[in-house]
């Protein structure tokens, strides 16, 4: 009798420890002595800067839009293209010299510049080359949406596009279908390019200060990966009935076993 409670006892102490547990379920949490629902301030974030690859839109407007026209991209390719296949058209790569090429214009440096950097410069260049204060030219530039990468624990794995000045990585991830529940929330890897490569960052998603990570906000061309957590490879579940169930089905075919080896 004193066995059997043992076992019984051992069973459900191994599957509580082995099933998934609210606070790795459980997104930005607070501190046990909080009280107002928001206990940190965000920082403000640095403006991005724009790098190699990244899909710029740019359009120049002015009274007369005749004399405007070259300068604004016509999607000759491919008139039938829509959304994200325009902005491909459309739009001004950055290329790996850190250039973009615009009809009149030519090559333009852009790399290590924000977008509003971006767009006083153009400005300024047309006015010098091309027009007089009368013309009364606006220059919008933009990034062409956030693209990331997401691989691993999460619902939708692939490429996705977000048409946001500024993306943050809960979004990303709800965009993408949630992280899974064998999914490690508490080490989200985050690999980042720059101008001398590419860095790989960490953000644990479960802390209420990771609003405060210069990581909470993703950037053009991230690569977010989601590491499954070890209960997911020991497979035996992860909640505790299932983890009880499929440690008492080991245990009882382990003793079936030894009965009939007793046996013969």
């Amino acid at each position: 009798m004193k066995l059997t409670s043992f076992v019984l006892l051992l069973l459900a102490f191994i599957s509580m420890s082995s099933c998934v547990s609210t606070k790795q379920l459980t997104y930005l949490q607070e501190q046990e002595y909080a009280v107002d629902s928001l206990v940190t301030v965000r920082k403000i974030q640095e403006p991005y800067r724009v790098q190699v690859n990244d899909l710029l839109s740019i359009r120049v407007k002015a009274l007369d839009q005749e004399t405007v026209g070259i300068f604004n991209p016509i999607n000759d390719a491919n008139s039938s293209a829509t959304g994200e296949e325009r902005l491909y058209y459309d739009g001004f790569v950055v290329d790996l010299h850190g250039n973009i090429r615009i009809p009149s214009l030519g090559e333009l440096p852009v790399l290590g510049l924000t977008v509003e950097e971006i767009r006083e410069m153009i400005e300024a260049r047309l006015l010098r080359d091309f027009f007089k204060e009368e013309a009364n030219i606006f220059v919008t530039a933009k990034l062409a949406g956030i693209r990331y990468t997401i691989n691993g624990e999460i619902s939708s794995p692939g490429s996705n596009i977000i048409y946001r000045d500024q993306v943050s990585i809960m979004e990303a991830i709800a965009n993408s279908g949630d992280i899974t529940v064998t999914g490690d929330r508490q080490n989200v890897v985050i690999v980042r390019q720059y101008p001398l490569g590419q860095k790989v960052h960490h953000i644990d998603l479960t802390r209420i200060d990771a609003m405060n990570s210069p990581y909470y906000y993703i950037r053009p061309n991230d690569l977010i990966l989601i590491n499954p957590l070890p209960q997911k490879s020991i497979g035996t579940g992860t909640t505790g009935l299932q983890s009880f169930t499929t440690i008492l089905s080991i245990v009882t075919a382990l003793a079936t076993a030894t009965l009939l080896f007793i046996r013969l």
